[in-house]
């Protein structure tokens, strides 16, 4: 076997790797094993028959599929020790020259190679403070929420249809006055403001009184459900029959009690802002870190091996796949309902699948230059988190993990301290 590297171009290597008779031939005989069982011929036993006379029966290239399933991983894998070439992606074999068991096997074969990096100055990117403050108007909107969650509804025995009160209403539609399908109910508990009517519905029952009848004029939008109806002038006569009115508990120390494991509300608020807090600097902490990151990645050109991004599409769409059969949708289907062919669909994946892939080639050279390195403890704290996960016993689990999953681990624990890293070296925005 010998191997020539054609040509390196945009990160893309192309192999053309030859295969001698002899080691052919190798391979085709462990294709005549594999297949011969499912070939007849008369006057021979099935499972018998010699390789020339299936192949002067079925063809001199009946063995030769199989041969290359055979031939080639070893092949290839001499071919890249003979050539030190270190791919990135799975070999893509675009022609077979020749192939017979008189001349061997020549294949030519494009596989992508790891793009050289000249990182730019990687360090320097604006974030905002990590130290979050909360607004009086964050408390006060967190204590309302806490106090709309805890109020009680009121039924009235008089008065007026105001935002935020549920009525009990009968309703009919009428469109060029006559009734339509679906537009009529009874004693229906509609929520003022809630937005679950058609724009306009609810703000005109604000003021009317209880009992009383009023119509209310509207228009349907124009992405109704309802084809009949889209874009359409309507009419409902409408009975407001009951309202009911929510009332706030009072913000007191017995608030406090009733709602939660405080005795005061001073300790019930100083819970809450640093519960905000916690949020807040999670928000933050994910806004830099995107900031920081896509600072280095913007200081960066990369010629990407196109055959690299295929892939990351091909996983992409995989994972897409899986989400939606979840869903009860196959991807065929999915493709008829949003009138997306998979072509488009796939193209409209290559701009993440390409940021994607120089994210993770500039952090992983920037660790390198770094020395950043995932310490034994750090690993096993990886490691735990992943036989919690699973109910495993963590020595157990740690025992049986194979090279490839541990070095996964490891990756992730380095890409975190390298984003945490450039976060580090970040300038916070003055105020």
């Amino acid at each position: 076997m010998s191997t020539t590297v054609e040509s390196i171009e945009k990160n893309i290597a192309t192999l053309k790797i030859e295969i001698n008779p002899e080691e052919f031939s190798k391979a085709v005989n462990k294709s005549y094993d594999k297949n011969k069982k499912r070939f007849s011929v008369p006057g021979f036993r099935k499972g018998k028959v010699p390789k020339k006379i299936i192949e002067a029966h079925y063809g001199q290239n009946v063995f030769l599929e199989d041969a290359i399933d055979f031939a080639f991983p070893s092949a290839y894998e001499g071919a890249l020790k003979e050539t030190e070439i270190k791919p990135v992606t799975r070999p893509d074999l675009e022609k077979i020259e020749k192939m017979s068991e008189d001349e061997g096997a020549t294949f030519i074969v494009k596989v992508g190679v790891k793009p050289e990096i000249t990182l730019g100055d990687y360090k320097g990117a604006e974030i905002e403070s990590l130290e979050p403050v909360i607004s009086e108007e964050e408390m006060s909107a967190e204590l309302a929420k806490m106090q709309d969650q805890n109020s009680r509804l009121i039924t009235l025995d008089e008065g007026v249809v105001k935002d935020g009160d549920t009525v009990t209403i009968d309703y009919e539609g009428f469109e060029n006055g006559e009734a339509f399908i679906g537009g009529k109910d009874t004693d229906y508990d509609l929520i003022i403001g809630s937005g679950n009517f058609i724009p306009g519905f609810e703000e005109q029952l604000i003021g009317v009184e209880l009992g009383e009848e009023t119509t209310v004029k509207l228009s349907f939008p124009e992405d109704y459900h309802a084809e009949n109806l889209k874009g359409k002038a309507a009419e409902f006569k409408v009975q407001v029959k009951g309202i009911k009115e929510k009332e706030l508990p009072e913000l007191d120390d017995e608030f406090a009690k009733d709602t939660s494991e405080f005795d005061t509300l001073d300790e019930l608020k100083a819970d809450v802002e640093k519960r905000l807090k916690e949020v807040k600097l999670t928000q933050l902490k994910g806004a830099a870190e995107s900031a920081a990151v896509k600072f280095a990645v913007d200081s960066v050109e990369i010629d990407i091996p196109y055959i690299m991004v295929e892939e990351e599409v091909d996983r992409n769409l995989e994972n897409f796949e899986v989400q939606i059969k979840q869903q009860g949708i196959s991807l065929e289907d999915y493709f008829k309902f949003t009138n997306v062919n998979r072509d488009d669909f796939r193209n409209n994946l290559k701009g993440d699948a390409e940021l994607n892939i120089k994210t993770e080639l500039v952090l992983a050279k920037i660790s390198e230059l770094e020395t950043i390195e995932a310490t034994e403890e750090e690993i096993d704290e990886e490691i735990k988190v992943y036989a919690d996960a699973y109910g495993h016993d963590f020595e157990e689990y740690k025992k049986d993990l194979n090279d490839r999953m541990l070095e996964y681990l490891k990756s992730n624990i380095k890409r975190r301290k390298t984003v945490d890293m450039l976060v580090e070296v970040a300038i916070v925005k003055a105020k």
